[in-house]
């Protein structure tokens, strides 16, 4: 079993999200009773889309990260957590003994509570399925039971799909993504927090009447200034000059400086507009998939709606996400540099902090303002739970043979090492071992059950449709 598994793993690893997607799209889509000819170019349409997001992240990844090193060696701090990113969480993940059970778990679990019609949501983003085996290695961290490690990854798939559902008719209509849904790790986990964060916005004067959504920001400053963008060259610019004036002023290198602000400004104008064109590409793909999953149930005389379950990397292409996002780099920085008792440097992964926000876009109407308010209390809490979880994904890194980078004591990843669910899974654990994953199992029963009994309302609270 274990060399089925291995290899299993090594074919997913070699495929990648990139190609793998496209193949589990065309399997499903003949599932359907698509034809063949469309289903396959709906398939490569997917793959292409993804491949074109991927290149553009990759575009952002790199800017923000020159700019972020620039800011952090201007304000000379110094941690001994360093952020390592989300490919190196992915990695460790996936190369700890729970990575090499979390794809055949999940998808059982999955096939299980569609069975039930206990979700929607069919997730096929299996790439992502290392965000369970995450928290399943740090609860062998602490227990040292593999079996338990493996359950903890089990039940955080069913919470991402319970948390899918939820928010999949927001998405939806704030995204224009019909049939989709969103049980990706980094983004799904936070809307608990932001909902509570968001009602504390309404109840406060002045602030909650404040309209910051992109077509008002247009509307108020002109179609030019509005526009989106401008809003990434802007923005960018802002951005650059915070990071690399040093250079001209200190370091008298003023060519440098300008080269690089406006090299910055015109490389996240760039993702503002290339972002979302990609995912009309992708929509191109997926409607034929989502015509054909309507068909199926009706010609079985149900009204039953089935989710196609995708990465977040299809909504963080809307211009409040990027721009919430972009403004979010130098206040994450800074709170690394103010919050008491932080250890933690970041660095590698403040690229993900728009997958972190994108699920906030429908619940604050695509408000930058009230995204960038709630963006930060979050990652004020992420910061603490990150220096809470920092020690267990260092051991479970030297338990899967990841190697240290130089001069680290403790590594985090924002991606996953700043979200409560992790830790919550390794409190229970650590302290009630066995009768904490009955807990969980408890609680995700509960959430199923008063989900069903009022889901308009609960989806509706998620910043879904009211009519």
């Amino acid at each position: 079993m274990d060399a089925f598994l291995t290899s299993l793993k090594g074919i997913i690893d070699a495929l990648g999200a990139t190609v793998l997607l496209p193949v589990l799209i065309f399997f499903f889509a003949l599932i359907l009773g698509a034809k063949p000819g469309r289903a396959f170019r709906s398939a490569v349409i997917i793959g292409v889309a993804f491949i074109g997001i991927n290149l553009i992240i990759g575009l952002m990844w790199g800017a923000l990260t020159d700019v972020a090193q620039a800011i952090v060696k201007n304000t000379g701090i110094t941690r001994d957590i360093v952020d390592v990113g989300w490919p190196s969480a992915a990695a460790i993940a996936f190369g700890s003994n729970v990575g090499l059970w979390v794809i055949p778990i999940a998808l059982l679990v999955n096939v299980v509570m569609l069975a039930l019609r206990l979700t929607k949501t069919l997730n096929v983003d299996i790439w992502n399925f290392w965000h369970f085996a995450f928290t399943g290695s740090l609860v062998v961290a602490v227990t040292g039971n593999l079996f338990m490690g493996i359950v903890a990854a089990a039940l955080v798939a069913g919470f991402m799909l319970f948390f899918a559902d939820w928010t999949a008719p927001a998405v939806q209509k704030f995204y224009n993504l019909p049939g989709i849904s969103i049980p990706h790790g980094t983004s799904a986990g936070y809307v608990p927090l932001a909902i509570p964060l968001n009602w504390l916005i309404d109840k406060i004067p002045g602030l909650k009447k404040w309209d910051a959504d992109p077509e008002t920001i247009q509307k108020k400053l002109g179609p030019t200034a509005g526009d989106p963008m401008i809003l990434g060259l802007i923005i960018g610019i802002v951005l650059g000059v915070i990071g690399f004036l040093k250079m001209g002023t200190v370091d008298g290198n003023w060519q440098g400086f300008i080269v690089n602000v406006l090299k910055l400004g015109i490389n996240l104008a760039a993702v503002m507009v290339l972002l979302p064109r990609m995912v009309s590409i992708l929509m191109e793909g997926l409607i034929p998939i989502s015509e054909a999953a309507r068909e199926f149930m009706q010609k079985r005389a149900s009204k039953r709606e089935i989710y196609i379950g995708l990465d977040s990397a299809i909504l963080i292409g809307h211009p409040a996400v990027i721009s919430a996002a972009l403004l979010l780099v130098p206040i994450a920085i800074l709170l690394s540099v103010i919050l008491p008792g932080n250890r933690i440097l970041l660095f590698a992964d403040l690229a993900v902090i728009p997958f972190v926000i994108a699920i906030f876009g429908p619940l604050t109407r695509g408000n930058i303002i009230r995204m960038v308010i709630i963006g930060t209390f979050t990652l004020i809490i992420g910061f603490y739970v990150g220096n809470a979880l920092a020690p267990l994904m260092t051991q479970a890194a030297a338990a899967a043979g990841f190697a240290m980078p130089e001069g680290a004591a403790l590594i985090i990843s924002i991606a996953d090492g700043f979200i409560w669910l992790p830790l919550f899974f390794v409190f229970l654990a650590q302290n009630l071992g066995w009768a904490g994953m009955g807990l969980l199992l408890v609680l995700l029963a509960a959430l199923l059950f008063f989900y069903s009994k009022n889901a308009k309302k609960w989806e509706v609270m998620a910043g879904g449709p009211t009519e």
